[in-house]
């Protein structure tokens, strides 16, 4: 599932050459042979967060492939223009509508099969008004024992809300987790 790569220059519109580049370059890149622009191919930031308030954490229900109808963390693609953080706050206001305080940054996840780097940060409910944006179906606290785990959408989304958890029972959350999902 990884991206297609490019076919042609966005410089020029040639078609572009796989091949090592000639500047010392160790990997195989799309090289424009008409203008000799190298075309790096680099992962996409998926950045959200994990929002509480209290002994439970706030789930939005997706209105959108891939995966409709599943429960997932506040996240989406980072934008241009944007640091993480604020991505991830923008993602958690455009799903949730949710009133917050964006804390620490929490988790990085590698997936490499899709070309994907995930940053979760934690983040305090200052209420529980939420007013879900059209990727939402619906928006709701849950305890961790009300969780419907089978209804996750994302191996990455699972994964962070069961550290999250664990490290809540261990009273401390101190270390950025770092994780490959294969």
């Amino acid at each position: 599932m990884i991206r297609t790569p490019a076919k042609h220059c966005r410089n020029c519109g040639t078609a572009l050459v796989y091949r090592v580049p000639d500047d010392g370059d160790t990997r195989e890149r799309g090289v424009c042979p008409a203008c000799d622009t190298i075309h790096y191919e680099n992962p996409n930031n998926v950045v959200g967060t994990i929002p509480v308030m209290g002994d439970r954490v706030l789930l939005c229900k997706r209105n959108i492939e891939p995966r409709w109808g599943k429960w997932t963390l506040p996240a989406g693609f980072m934008e241009l223009g944007e640091s993480v953080s604020e991505g991830a706050a923008r993602e958690t206001v455009e799903e949730a509508g949710a009133n917050f305080e964006i804390g620490e940054l929490f988790a990085v996840m590698s997936v490499v099969r899709v070309g994907q780097v995930h940053l979760f940060y934690r983040a305090q409910l200052i209420n529980e008004d939420f007013a879900p944006g059209h990727e939402t179906i619906e928006a709701r606290m849950f305890t961790e024992e009300e969780i419907p785990w089978d209804e996750i959408a994302f191996r990455t989304v699972r994964e962070a809300l069961r550290l999250f958890f664990e490290d809540r029972r261990k009273g401390h959350f101190g270390r950025i987790h770092t994780v490959d999902i294969v």
